[in-house]
C-alpha cells in the first residue's frame, strides 16, 4: 500500500512511544495519517470548503558532506491542504534526524530526497526550501496582524470548542476585519501534550461578535486534536455559524522537536498566501 493510500491511525503513530533514533537515511520513518476521518467528523465532503497549506519550519536539519563534515540548514516545508494525508510530527522529526549521519554530495541531493519522500507521504507535491548558514541573517520575524481579542475582559467556564457560542450581526451590513488571539491552546490528539499558538481570523461578512469568538477560541484549551485539524474546525465552525462571504484562518504554533506547524485555510485569494514570519514565541 502506498503512502497516498495509507490507513494509518493517529493511535498507532510513533507519538507517545519510545523511539530509537536512526541516524542514517530512513524514509520509512514517515507516518502519514489520512485527513478524511477528521474532515468527515466536521461534515466536510470530497469538495473542500477551503484551500490552503500547512507551513512547517525545520530548525534541526543536518547531514554530512562526502568528506564526512557536518552541514546544517533551516528548512521550510509547504504541504498542500488538499493532500490526502497529513504527516505525523514525531515521525517527521525522526525522519529528518535520519539524515544526521548520511553523506550527500550537495544540497540538491538533499532537496531531491526531501521532496520525493514528503510528497509520497502526503500524497501530493510538497514544496521544500533550504536556507544555508550564510543566509541566516535574512530570517525575518513578525507578528500576525489584527485587532487583539485578548484585550477583552471576559469570564470563561468552558474549555471545549462550542460553535454555538459564535454570534454575528447577520442582519447588518458586512464588514472586513482581521481579528487576532494569542490564547489558542489545544492538546496533542495522542499524547495530550499542550500545543500553543496564535490565530488570525480574516473575514468579510456579518460582523462577528468578538467576545463570543474569544470564548470559542479559548474553548480549545482542553481539546485534543492535531494543529491542522484544529484550524479546519475553527474555519468550518465560523463559516457555518457566522456566515462570512470570505474567510481565512491562520495559526502559528510554537515549535516542538525542532519543528513548528502553521496551518492556513481560506476560501478566497488575497495575494500569494500567508507570510511565513516567525513570531516571538516561535
Amino acid at each position: 500500500m502506498s503512502h497516498a493510500e495509507s490507513n494509518h491511525s493517529a493511535e498507532d503513530s510513533p507519538l507517545g512511544q519510545r523511539s530509537a533514533y536512526i541516524e542514517t537515511y530512513a524514509p520509512q520513518l514517515l507516518y502519514p495519517i489520512p485527513r478524511v476521518g477528521k474532515r468527515e467528523e466536521l461534515g466536510i465532503s470530497a469538495s473542500l470548503p477551503f484551500f490552503g497549506v500547512d507551513i512547517w519550519n525545520g530548525y534541526e536539519l543536518s547531514w554530512l558532506n562526502l568528506r564526512g563534515k557536518p552541514q546544517i540548514a533551516l528548512a521550510v516545508f509547504r504541504i498542500p491542504a488538499d493532500s490526502p494525508n497529513l504527516i505525523e510530527s514525531k515521525s517527521f522529526k525522526l525522519y529528518l534526524n535520519s539524515f544526521n549521519q548520511t553523506k550527500l554530495a550537495n544540497t540538491d541531493a538533499l532537496l531531491s530526497l526531501l521532496r520525493q519522500d514528503l510528497s509520497e507521504a502526503a500524497g501530493a507535491a510538497v514544496q521544500v526550501e533550504l536556507m544555508l548558514p550564510e543566509q541566516f541573517g535574512r530570517v525575518q520575524m513578525g507578528e500576525l496582524e489584527g485587532e487583539l481579542l485578548d484585550r477583552l475582559d471576559i469570564e470563561i467556564d468552558n474549555y471545549q470548542p462550542d460553535p454555538a457560542l459564535l454570534r454575528a450581526a447577520l442582519d447588518e451590513q458586512p464588514v472586513e476585519e482581521k481579528l487576532l488571539s494569542h490564547l489558542l491552546k489545544s492538546n496533542c490528539l495522542v499524547t495530550g501534550q499542550p500545543d500553543w499558538g496564535s490565530v488570525q481570523i480574516h473575514y468579510y461578512g456579518p460582523q462577528i461578535d468578538q467576545e463570543s469568538l474569544l470564548r470559542y477560541l479559548i474553548g480549545f484549551r482542553q481539546h485534543n486534536e492535531f494543529h491542522e485539524q484544529c484550524v479546519e474546525r475553527i474555519f468550518c465552525d465560523i463559516l457555518r455559524q457566522c456566515k462570512p462571504h470570505k474567510l481565512a484562518v491562520y495559526a502559528r504554533y510554537t515549535r516542538r522537536g525542532g519543528l513548528d506547524i502553521n496551518p492556513w485555510r481560506a476560501n478566497f485569494s488575497a495575494g500569494p498566501g500567508p507570510q511565513n514570519l516567525r513570531n516571538a514565541r516561535q
